[in-house]
């Protein structure tokens, strides 16, 4: 039935094992260096980059105060530039006031002059309204 020859299992053993050892040596332990050294390469890089993270988050928190600062100055400046154009235009809003001012007081005396003028007219032709009031009742 089934023969086994003892020096065919010791060959075949025999080749087995020499087949391991050079495997062992040429293919497993070549590859399991560089298995090694790649994740040695990858947990530096993971570290580089966890150093990176921090330097970004420095350099975002320095951007995001600097615009925080930029938008505190943008505010104090628009703030002062709205109140000089208020005091501009108050200014500018006094000016007008004083000239129309002046300019009705003007008028005022004009229309005193002339109102004055008028009632001197008007008084120096009462006689004259007068004798023509007459005039029309005696043609009555």
């Amino acid at each position: 039935m089934l023969d086994i020859n003892p020096i065919l299992l010791v060959a075949t053993f025999i080749v087995f094992l020499t087949l391991i050892i050079t495997l062992n040596s040429w293919l497993y332990n070549p590859l399991f260096a560089y298995m090694n050294k790649r994740d040695e390469d990858i947990k530096k890089d993971l570290s580089k980059v966890g150093s990176n993270d921090d330097e970004i988050n420095e350099l975002h928190a320095k951007a995001q105060s600097i615009i925080d600062n930029a938008k505190l100055e943008a505010a104090a400046l628009r703030e002062k530039v709205i109140a000089d154009a208020k005091e501009l235009a108050d200014s500018k809003i006094e000016a007008k006031r004083a000239e129309l001012a002046s300019q009705y007081l003007e008028f005022e005396r004009s229309l005193a002059q002339s109102h004055e003028q008028l009632t001197n007219d008007l008084k120096s032709q009462v006689p004259l309204f007068k004798e023509a009031v007459k005039a029309k009742f005696s043609q009555i």
